[in-house]
């Protein structure tokens, strides 16, 4: 069983935008696919992870699926046969899935380097697996594995120290800024990829905060999410007057906040340009209380946070190749857990039916002295194969073993015998 676990996947790394937006996946579609590919294509076990830069499925079937699984994903969502997704996903065997999804778990694979959003979108995908029985105990075994090992590289490396993107640089200088204030107010303009980057890393800052987008729609879908407000772009004069901070990503030919709209400012402000071209008039800074940041400040934070995460990328990846150790000798000694369980109940067969032979002849005490001494003796007799099958598991043997002990007491004919 444990040998059928394999994954299929795209990410920014093979696959168009447009691909990856096709095939995107929320939580409802999620447990949808779940319960109708072990329908279909009758997976064991599965867990479907989709973000913005991913679309991954990570199971286990009993039958080579990866490439109608693919194909299932583009009639899932209806997708043009003339254009499939199917043709962009990458196929991988137990080892190579099980690496990555510790990589692609702890951020190694993000498109910036130790996101720590992934994380948790990993925990969502494994809630929504387990909601709807998707999740076996290889998958279980697999992701609390994976969330010791997160742990363990929290605590053991700098990996995730530091703000490794422009958006999360940008508010961590915004964090620093509006500390001192009672109630402040923060306004995101712009609502691009960027921009909601940005809003997914306010959601943990004390702060009122208000969105304003050309899409209205969008902003107050963000805005639900969030617990935030909206503004209309037509009132962006007021906005920017109102707000201690404002972080512009807009996509503008010319700036669209200008010194001007800051004439008689009250109390300091922070500007925060995050677009290109730039979206803030640079004589913003000459007006008394304003600071301005733009991209580039920025972007050399997020340079520096990142270089610093590559450097303990070796200890990093060190973590997860003993994670992954221990993970794997359990795997295999999963594997021969049933040849263990087969041999168990031919020795208890036998012991059961010599038992037979005599316990009528016994009294009720000799009886159970009986039976007390020759379960003692079955478990010192089956101690040893059992040792010696986890030590053939690490050795990569076990084959070999399992195979002798097959023939020695019969086990495949005591499995059909006991099935009949």
């Amino acid at each position: 069983m444990y040998s059928n676990f394999r994954a299929i996947g795209i990410s920014y790394k093979n696959t168009p935008l447009d691909v990856r937006e096709a095939i995107a996946f929320d939580e409802n579609q999620t447990k949808q696919f779940l319960v109708q590919a072990k329908e279909v294509l009758g997976l064991e076990e599965a867990l479907l992870l989709s973000t913005c830069n991913r679309t991954e499925i990570y199971f286990v079937a009993s039958d080579e699926v990866s490439e109608r699984l693919a194909s299932f994903v583009d009639v899932f969502h209806g997708v043009s046969t003339s254009n499939p997704s199917a043709s962009y996903f990458i196929q991988m065997n137990q080892e190579q899935a099980t690496r990555h999804l510790f990589n692609v778990s702890l951020g190694l694979e993000s498109m910036v380097l130790g996101d720590i959003q992934i994380t948790n979108q990993v925990k969502k995908a494994y809630q929504w697996s387990a909601d709807e029985q998707m999740a076996g105990p290889f998958l279980h075994r697999l992701l609390h594995t994976i969330f010791y090992t997160n742990k363990r590289m929290v605590q053991e490396t700098t990996f995730r120290d530091g703000n490794a993107s422009v958006a999360s640089s940008a508010v961590n200088v915004v964090e620093k800024f509006i500390a001192t204030y009672t109630n402040p107010k923060v306004a995101v303009v712009g609502l691009g990829e960027i921009g909601e980057n940005v809003v997914e890393n306010l959601k943990s800052v004390n702060a009122q905060v208000t969105l304003i987008n050309r899409t209205h729609e969008k902003a107050e879908k963000l805005a639900e999410e969030f617990g935030f407000e909206v503004d209309s772009l037509d009132n962006l004069d007021h906005v920017v007057s109102d707000a201690h901070v404002i972080i512009s990503a807009v996509q503008a030919p010319s700036p669209i906040i200008t010194a001007s709209m800051l004439e008689g400012n009250h109390h300091p402000k922070m500007l925060v340009d995050l677009s290109v071209p730039r979206s803030i008039e640079d004589a913003v800074e000459s007006v008394s209380g304003v600071i301005l940041y733009n991209v580039d400040q920025l972007q050399q934070k997020a340079s520096e946070a990142l270089e610093k995460r590559r450097q303990v990328i070796p200890q990093v990846e060190q973590i997860v190749t003993e994670s992954l150790n221990e993970f794997n000798n359990w795997s295999q000694e999963m594997e021969v857990s049933p040849t263990i369980k087969k041999l168990k109940q031919a020795l208890e067969d036998i012991r059961q039916q010599e038992m037979a032979r005599y316990v009528g002849k016994l009294s009720d005490k000799e009886a159970k002295f009986l039976e007390k001494a020759t379960k003692g003796m079955i478990q010192k007799v089956i101690k040893l194969p059992v040792l010696q099958l986890k030590a053939a598991c690490k050795r990569g043997e076990a084959e070999t073993l399992v195979g002798v002990l097959n023939d020695l007491f019969n086990l495949e004919e005591e499995k059909s015998q006991s099935s009949n």
